[in-house]
């Protein structure tokens, strides 16, 4: 599959807001600054289409970008990243509602689910894997920051994803665009 074009369609704070779409969804989490936007930038060719930010927390809208392919369209949904603790107890709360309803009531393809290389395995990864699993919400992972550590580290943190969330892992890196083509085919095959 290749990427022919990707647009910004529009930011919605909660679910009554998501405009619907008759195609393809997927829904990317994570915790904050894990990688969501770089990779959406990677995959699509554009550095500027999803904003990025060393800085956690910058997502707080569940932003829509729609991705023309040779073979289908179809919509990524970059949601706020999770286990940012520099927001108000009130706002954490609101964005778990929002995110909640959106990932139980919208018809989505997929949930993907980033982990950052760098890091263990963390226990809000692992308390986001099990309400997916619990809400039947097909899942597969993402395995980012693969540039930071070496291709045997890369391997044995795939396998531990696998093994730990008995789903399908991938791996990522923004520097290293071998790893695009893996995951792009593994989209086509859902799509």
């Amino acid at each position: 599959m290749k990427i022919k074009s990707a647009k910004f369609l529009i930011s919605s704070p909660d679910l009554k807001s998501c405009p619907t779409f008759n195609l393809a969804e997927f829904a990317l989490l994570g915790r904050s600054n894990v990688g969501k936007s770089t990779f959406i930038n990677t995959i699509c060719n554009n550095s500027k289409l999803a904003k990025t930010s060393n800085t956690p927390g910058k997502t707080r809208l569940i932003n829509f970008f729609e991705i023309t392919t040779d073979l289908k369209p179809f919509i990524i949904a970059d949601l706020p990243g999770y286990g940012y603790a520099k927001v108000s107890k009130t706002e954490q709360e609101s964005w778990r509602k929002n995110l909640e309803e959106y990932l139980l009531k919208r018809n989505l393809t997929s949930a993907i689910q980033f982990i950052d290389a760098r890091h263990e395995i963390q226990k809000n990864d692992i308390q986001m894997h099990e309400w997916l699993k619990f809400n039947n919400i097909t899942t597969f992972n993402i395995l980012t920051k693969c540039d930071y550590i070496s291709r045997s580290e890369v391997n044995k943190k795939l396998a531990q994803i696998e093994k730990t969330f008995q789903n399908q892992a991938f791996a990522f890196s923004s520097k290293d665009t071998i790893y695009k083509d893996k995951i792009l085919s593994h989209l086509e095959q859902i799509i």
